[in-house]
């Protein structure tokens, strides 16, 4: 997918892992740029006050000369240290804000931008960088209205209205990032930076053959415009041409303009070689989720070393194993888990840290391990997972010997295709409780009684065209000889009545859909097919051994090279082809149903 210049919320039940965003926000608050502005605003203070304190602007100067050599926790420490003897200096704030943002300090940042716009609110430069951080941060309607106010002073400024128009297409409202970036591209024809972003509103929307133009218009005016690069390789992906995806990462690479680009690049890459089915290479690059300018790398609080595969047996040793990113994701990376169990041994302890929701259906399928929650809290931006259990454990047992986070584990038992297992699941649902969903279910009547999930509860930014409108669901919520059972979570009250008006009637069971995911694997296990992309629901049910039909994007990873999920061989795939090819897919899904109930 292209670099957004906000980076939208990881799906916690969407299984894509990290999901590169589209590169094409422009400016850097520390750019030479910049720099050469705030050296000229020292030189030529306002006020008073400032032309009062020579030893404050000397300061300052000092702490911009820092911010220049990369040292910014100096320039941090110099503006805290003036801005405890006055909180009113505007410039001190814009420092220290630009230093905390380099830093990756991204919330303290956005705190410290305001404070200097209320100082000098008619500084643009202040309201620029202010406005391409909410917008990072994913706060829109903010940042359209600080876009808004600085082109009100710099009409036509390149930077403001591509960023403007980025904005525009995050909000969905994509005619109107067009009709910007149209008019002034007709007016500066030869900025790259509005080509790259026009194509970005294309790919967005699933357009992939019609944003390549645009992309390779953007490279031919600036050969080396890295995000223009990484941009076309996320476009050529799901048209099916990875070699030429990855050839233009690796080209971009080296042309990263901040470290966060380079880690988003690098997290593109690392996806993209695993849907090659490249997996020791790919599983090697996808550590890149823990570099600190990933917007979502986990930092694990845990009072053990990380466990080195390639330098200790694990056999006989206490290992904690920590879930990550979301309920989908530990679906899939949990596959490894009775492998890891096999190697600790009868001598050793398994210890597994996943979502609260999920405790009871991992106790249950792995009895000699001990299961607990996991949990998160953000400090200084920055996400950190830490496991209370283990706490309590260590009071009494001792501490586990070493962590792993629960990914890992396929760089070193899924090295290779032929390593994932032939088997319906790895997990056990609650045969009383599967039991009891049969009885409910056969109370709805005869039928081919088929589960439904088919949106995610995200639906932000790019994420929207990985699904289908509800209406495009007709053909397989009117297959003959179906009984249809709402497995969706969230609000989907419009979409239910919507079915009913067109004489559709789909039941849905009395549970917490959201909440109650060990009753969710089993109604899954007791209905005769559970159908829906790839989100929390549906690996859930594929992990438990229920009968899945799962349909995937052109550009999804977890197929690894193959026609198939290996982490779910038994799981019958449905292609989109693309991501207007959802009509098609729905349609093969009719007809399968179709076969079905014939047979």
């Amino acid at each position: 997918m292209p670099f957004a210049a906000s980076s939208d919320p990881l799906p916690s039940e969407l299984a894509l892992g990290h999901m590169p965003v589209r590169q094409d926000a422009t400016g850097d608050a520390a750019s030479p740029a910049a720099i050469r502005r705030l050296s000229h605003a020292l030189a030529n203070p306002r006020g008073p006050s400032l032309k009062a304190q020579k030893k404050a602007i000397e300061q300052l100067k000092a702490a911009v000369a820092s911010i220049r050599v990369g040292d910014y926790q100096a320039a941090t420490k110099r503006t805290l240290t003036l801005l405890q003897a006055d909180e009113r200096n505007g410039l001190a704030w814009h420092v220290l804000a630009i230093a905390q943002e380099k830093s990756g300090r991204l919330s303290e940042a956005l705190n410290a931008y305001d404070a200097a716009l209320r100082i000098l609110p008619e500084d643009p430069a202040i309201a620029h960088d202010l406005a391409r951080l909410a917008q990072r941060l994913g706060h829109l309607e903010i940042a359209e209205k600080l876009l808004l106010k600085f082109l009100s002073v710099e009409p036509g400024h390149i930077e403001g209205t591509n960023n403007l128009a980025c904005v525009l297409r995050d909000q969905k409202r994509y005619d109107e990032a067009i009709d910007r970036l149209r008019d002034l591209i007709a007016i500066e024809p030869e900025s790259p930076t509005l080509w790259n972003t026009l194509g970005t509103v294309l790919s967005d929307q699933g357009r992939m053959g019609e944003s390549l133009p645009f992309f390779d218009e953007a490279l031919r005016l600036d050969e080396g415009f890295a995000k223009a690069r990484y941009n076309r390789a996320n476009a050529l992906q799901p048209l099916g041409q990875p070699e030429r995806a990855l050839a233009d990462l690796d080209h971009a690479l080296p042309g990263a303009e901040t470290p966060y680009e380079r880690a988003m690049m690098r997290m593109a890459r690392s996806m993209l070689l695993m849907g090659m089915g490249r997996l020791r290479e790919g599983f090697a690059e996808y550590e890149v989720r823990f570099d600190p300018e990933m917007p979502e790398a986990m930092n694990v609080a845990v009072d053990a070393p990380r466990w080195d595969p390639s330098r200790e047996n694990i056999r006989g040793k206490r290992l904690l194993v920590v879930g990550e990113q979301g309920i989908a994701d530990e679906m899939v990376f949990g596959t490894c888990l009775p492998d890891v169990i096999d190697a600790v041994g009868p001598d050793g302890k398994v210890f597994i840290a996943v979502e609260e929701r999920l405790i009871d259906l991992y106790q249950r399928s792995f009895p000699t391990a001990v299961v607990g929650g996991h949990r998160a809290v953000r400090i200084e931006g920055r996400l950190h997972r830490y496991c209370p259990f283990m706490e309590e454990i260590g009071e009494t047992e001792g501490k586990a010997d070493a962590w792993v986070p629960m990914a890992a584990l396929l760089a070193v038992y899924r090295a290779d295709i032929s390593a994932f297992p032939d088997r319906d699941g790895y997990l056990t649902p609650d045969p009383e409780k599967v039991a009891r969903w049969k009885r409910e279910l056969e109370d709805l009547g005869p039928g081919f009684k088929v589960g439904l999930h088919w949106k995610s509860l995200i639906l932000t930014g790019v994420r929207a065209r990985y699904f289908s409108s509800f209406e495009r669901w007709k053909p397989v919520l009117t297959a003959p000889g179906c009984v249809m059972v709402n497995l969706q979570c969230g609000d989907v009250s419009e979409d239910l009545a919507a079915a009913e008006a067109a004489g559709v009637r789909i039941w849905t069971p009395p549970m917490n859909l959201k909440d109650d995911l060990d009753d969710l694997a089993a109604i899954s296990c007791a209905l005769d097919l559970v159908i829906g992309p790839g989100i929390a629901g549906t690996n859930i049910a594929a992990a438990a051994g229920a009968r899945t039909w799962l349909i995937h994007a052109p550009d999804d990873w977890h197929l690894l090279g193959t026609d198939r999920y290996p982490f779910y061989p038994r799981v019958r795939t449905f292609a989109t082809g693309g991501f207007d090819g959802w009509p098609r897919a729905i349609a093969e899904v009719r007809a399968a149903l179709e076969a079905e109930v014939s047979v």
